[in-house]
């Protein structure tokens, strides 16, 4: 099955997060950012893929997850598992 959406779990003033958003925006790929302080289900999704901890930036692809990927790693999963979603 493929995933739907590029889904980035995130919080205000990490670092990490702001330099994975902006790679993706040069990418090109579209994708959802949730913010985990706003959320608190997403903050659960985080706490149940980072073992417990509310590490971010968490990138979930359809069944693809991934606690700090850098963009090429998620660029690849899509690529992988989401082709329909790469930019035209």
């Amino acid at each position: 099955m493929s995933a739907e959406q590029v889904t980035v779990y995130s919080r205000p003033g990490c670092p990490f997060c702001m330099s994975l958003r902006a790679g993706l925006q040069r990418s090109g790929l579209e994708f959802t950012e949730v913010d985990i302080w706003q959320d608190p289900e997403a903050a659960g999704v985080v706490r149940s893929i980072a073992d417990g901890n509310e590490t971010v930036p968490t990138v979930v692809i359809g069944d693809w997850k991934a606690v700090n990927p850098s963009t090429r790693e998620v660029v690849a999963a899509v690529t992988e598992h989401a082709p329909h979603l790469l930019p035209a």
